[in-house]
Order: structure tokens, then sequence, then C-alpha cells
């Protein structure tokens, strides 16, 4: 649903800005335009990991390690034959 809104959202906008398919494939062949759109996806991932590391560091003091689990005694005996 959000996937279809987001591409008529551009659709539009591309359609307000006079882009046509000539246009599009011609900017889409120039070595800028493709690192570009590698890059500001990617710096906006960095960006937003860099975000939650510094809020979760920011945030106090972290949380102690937990102490390990006890077992739970099995209530268990051997068997006919069981040693």
């Amino acid at each position: 649903m959000a996937t279809t809104a987001l591409v008529t959202g551009g659709a539009t906008a591309a359609f307000v800005a006079g882009v046509t398919p000539a246009t599009a494939a011609n900017l889409a062949s120039q070595p800028d335009t493709q690192i570009a759109v590698f890059m500001v996806p990617l710096t906006i991932l960095v960006l937003a990991v860099m975000f939650e590391v510094a809020r979760f560091a920011l945030r106090g003091n972290l949380p102690v390690e937990a102490p390990a689990r006890r077992r739970a005694p099995r209530h268990w005996s051997p068997g006919r034959g069981e040693s």
C-alpha cells in the first residue's frame, strides 16, 4: 500500500518537474547520477545507524549482564536396564 503511494508520488513529482523518459534515460547514463543513486541511500542508512548508536550510548548506564539461567532439575531416573 505504501509502496504504491510512494511510486505514485514519485511519478507525479517527475511529471510536474517535466522529466520525460528520454531525459531520464540520459540522466541515468551519467556516472555522477549513478553514484548519487547508490550513495544517498547508503549515507542515510549509515547516519541512521550512527544516530541509534548515539541514542543508545547516551541513554545512560548500560544494562548489567543478566545472570546465567539456572537449569531446572529434571526428575529423571534410570529405567530398567539403564545405569
